[in-house]
């Protein structure tokens, strides 16, 4: 495949009464050789005038390739003042290197009101490239351009809304009302309903065969919003510049749209044990933010001889059944070894409930493998057929591969989250196998924070990144914070 290549050129015509409009489309496919690239239609009408046309990135095609799309409205008060018959070319800058698809140097070439064009040879091409559905959207259409010389007899849909656990076929309906010449349309429509996902190919039936446009063996994909998830320690205010940090971690949750977050180090002014809730750092964030989250906290002892020291979770849906217990051996207020645990049931749209935990355990020396042998007793006891997935979050105080890690993962219980979503096969690789050198591939990695998520969860990770660095919203606690997204399995 090309480096950059036109799969679908639109050029429509339509006549009002006071004036006439010509609509540009490119859908380009593009290689995928680094992130930051430049992507351009140069093209000129009839008038001879070259111009640029910059596209913009829709989504992945396949492993190596992406969609991308250019498109230009030109109203004019008569026909003439059109660019009627176009030619153009492609140019993309990615690397410091530049490529060009010119049509071996004659230009591609378009006529005023063809309609929907596809290059030769291919057959079909899906025009309805959106990812995301919309907030309670029921119905998916899907737009299909086929090529003429295909003489397709029939266009047809093959979906599931569960993952490919169960399948559907829906025919497709070619459009009459297209004047233009050029590629037929067919289209279908899907329903969504409370589905997070659907996932489709598109078939084409004709005298030669079947063709089929799969998204380049990815197969295509619209969906729900992911679950975000922030885990953060908030170093008890200790930190210079203390204020402005605080509303830089409310920024970051605003920007990045998350969903959930799990707070350790919370904290508030002592004030003879009693506590200053207009003090408390979770609660000063929330305020902060656009639209304030449902707050669920509590404090396990004091913290630096002055705070109430716990751990909070904050959620843009309501918290249910919420629990704060010790999970330590000691409750005494003024011992550093006392840790208590947070958990709230949450029920989040088109996923169902899962429950969350935010804690902040002792190193292992001090305590750590009781705390969380009860952590996980606790949360075991909340799994049922109406919530499968539990999500334990925070601060561990265990590093990537220690004797403490190893006792959460290799139970073969919980998984190592992060983990999960960076590195393809390296948790498989370490913790199902009996690998002596297991400890090595984890000896550069310095994380004492995690999610841990059950085996048998009804969700999946779909991505985890660190926030809180000097590349992003700047160090604000003496721990980076991490950024996870889940979906359903």
């Amino acid at each position: 495949m090309a480096t950059i290549e036109w799969l679908v050129v639109e050029n429509t015509l339509t006549r009002r009464q006071n004036a006439s409009q010509q609509k540009l489309v490119f859908l380009l496919a593009v290689e995928n050789l680094h992130y930051h690239k430049q992507v351009e239609v140069v093209w000129a009408g009839e008038d001879g005038v070259w111009q640029t046309l910059p596209a913009s990135y829709l989504g992945p095609r396949g492993d190596a390739h992406e969609y991308w799309q250019a498109s230009l409205i030109v109203t004019a008060k008569t026909a003439r003042t059109l660019p009627g018959n176009i030619q153009f070319a492609l140019h993309l800058r990615c690397d410091g290197k530049e490529f060009w698809d010119n049509h071996q140097g004659v230009n591609y070439h378009s006529r005023q009101g063809s309609g929907f064009s596809l290059p030769d040879p291919l057959p079909l091409q899906n025009l309805s490239l959106k990812s995301q559905l919309d907030d309670d959207q029921q119905f998916v259409q899907v737009k299909v351009a086929v090529n003429p010389a295909v003489q397709a007899e029939q266009v047809f849909l093959h979906w599931t809304d569960d993952n490919w656990r169960h399948t559907q076929q829906t025919k497709c309906q070619r459009s009459k009302r297209l004047k233009q010449p050029g590629a037929q349309i067919w289209s279908a429509r899907l329903k969504v309903s409370d589905a997070f996902a659907l996932q489709y190919s598109i078939g084409c039936r004709a005298a030669a065969g079947e063709f089929w446009d799969n998204n380049a063996g990815k197969n295509y994909r619209i969906s729900r919003e992911p679950l975000k998830l922030m885990i953060l320690n908030l170093h008890c205010y200790q930190e210079d510049n203390q204020d402005y940090k605080l509303s830089q971690i409310a920024k970051a949750i605003d920007e990045q749209a998350v969903d959930v977050v799990c707070f350790q180090e919370v904290a508030e002014h002592w004030n003879n044990g009693h506590g200053d809730w207009a003090s408390n750092s979770a609660h000063i964030i929330n305020q902060r933010l656009t639209h304030s989250m449902h707050l669920y906290t509590d404090w396990s002892h004091r913290g630096f001889d002055k705070y109430r020291e716990g751990v909070a979770i904050l959620s843009r849906y309501p918290l249910h059944h919420t629990q704060a217990r010790y999970v330590s051996d000691s409750h005494d207020a003024y011992s550093i070894h006392s840790r208590k645990v947070v958990m709230a049931q949450i029920h989040v749209p088109y996923m169902g409930a899962i429950n969350v935990f935010s804690a902040h355990l002792s190193w292992w020396e001090d305590g750590f493998q009781q705390q969380f042998q009860r952590l996980r007793e606790w949360s075991d006891s909340l799994l049922n057929d109406n919530v499968k997935t539990n999500l334990l979050c925070g601060d561990f105080n265990i590093a990537a591969g220690s004797i403490g890690y190893q006792q959460v993962v290799s139970s073969n219980q919980y998984e190592d989250q992060y983990l999960a979503a960076n590195q393809q096969g390296l948790f498989e690789k370490i913790f199902r196998v009996n690998d002596a050198h297991w400890g090595n591939l984890l000896t550069d990695d310095y994380r004492i924070d995690y999610i841990f998520m059950n085996k048998t969860s009804a969700l999946q990770v779909t991505s985890a990144r660190v926030l809180f660095t000097e590349a992003d919203y700047g160090q604000v606690s003496d721990h980076v914070g991490y950024l996870m997204t889940f979906e359903p399995g």
